[in-house]
C-alpha cells in the first residue's frame, strides 16, 4: 500500500528541507505575496530539476502545502513515479486529449482552497532565460477565478539541471522572489494573460538576479551567471 500525503510530505520535509535550509544560503524575497490561507496558484521559472523542492521549501514558510502539475512521464518513473501519486500531484498529459484532466483536477483543487503550483514554460530552459509560456496557467487562472502568483528563482541550476553533472555543494547562494499577484480577466485573451503572467515572472527572473550574492571569480567557470537584462522571455513559439 502506497503511503498517504499525510506520510509523505512530513518525511520529506523532514528529509530534505533541513539540507535546504541549513547547507544553502538563502534570500527570499516578497514572501509574504504567498496567501498563507485559501486558493493559490504559484507560477515560476524553471532552471533546475530541483525548482519543486525549492518551491515547496519557499511555500512552507507561509505553511502552505502545494500541488504541482508535472509531466505525466514522471509518474512512470520507479521511485519518483509513486511519491508523486502518494503526494496527489497532478499529472499532465501533454498532447493529448487527456491534457485538460490536468486542468480540471487543479481547478478541483483550487476549489478546495489549495495552493497549486505551476511551471509555465513546461520544461527546464536549455540556456536559463525565461522561455514563453505554454497556454495552461492563464486558462487555469480563469476557470478558477485566482489570481497567479509569479516566482522567480535563481542558484538552484548551480546544484543540479539540464545537460550537467549534479553539484551539490555546501553553501550555494539561493534566491527566490515572489511578485505581486497577476489577476486575470474572465473576458481577457488568453495568449494577452499568458504574455502578462510570463512578464512578471521574468521580473522576478530579473530581480532574483540581480539581489544574487555571489559572483563567479577570477578564472572561474561562469556558465551559471546571468545578467539581469537579459531576463526577457523568448518570444519563440510554444
Amino acid at each position: 500500500m502506497l503511503p498517504t500525503v499525510d506520510a509523505v510530505y512530513p518525511a520529506a520535509k523532514a528529509v530534505l528541507f533541513p539540507w535546504l535550509r541549513f547547507g544553502l544560503r538563502w534570500t527570499i524575497e516578497g514572501e509574504s505575496n504567498i496567501p498563507e490561507h485559501g486558493p493559490t496558484i504559484l507560477a515560476s521559472n524553471h532552471v533546475s530539476y530541483l525548482d519543486p523542492l525549492t518551491l515547496a521549501f519557499v511555500a512552507d514558510r507561509r505553511e502552505r502545502r502545494i500541488r504541482f502539475l508535472a509531466k505525466a512521464e514522471l509518474f512512470a518513473k520507479p521511485g519518483l513515479g509513486p511519491l508523486l501519486r502518494a503526494g496527489h500531484q497532478i499529472p499532465v498529459r501533454r498532447g493529448t486529449a487527456e491534457s485538460a484532466g490536468a486542468l480540471s483536477a487543479a481547478v478541483e483543487a483550487l476549489g478546495k482552497g489549495e495552493c497549486v503550483a505551476v511551471f509555465p514554460e513546461g520544461t527546464i530552459s536549455d540556456d536559463l532565460e525565461p522561455m514563453r509560456a505554454k497556454s495552461g496557467t492563464a486558462r487555469l487562472a480563469q476557470e478558477s477565478g485566482v489570481p497567479v502568483v509569479p516566482v522567480g528563482l535563481w542558484g538552484t541550476h548551480r546544484l543540479m539541471t539540464k545537460g550537467r553533472k549534479p553539484h551539490l555543494s555546501w553553501g550555494v547562494a539561493q534566491v527566490a522572489v515572489v511578485g505581486t499577484p497577476v489577476h486575470i480577466a474572465e473576458g481577457e485573451r488568453v495568449k494577452d494573460a499568458t504574455l502578462r503572467i510570463m512578464d512578471a515572472v521574468t521580473d522576478c527572473v530579473a530581480r532574483a538576479r540581480a539581489i544574487y550574492p555571489q559572483r563567479p571569480g577570477p578564472g572561474d567557470d561562469a556558465w551559471w551567471w546571468r545578467d539581469p537584462d537579459t531576463a526577457t522571455v523568448h518570444r519563440r513559439p510554444a
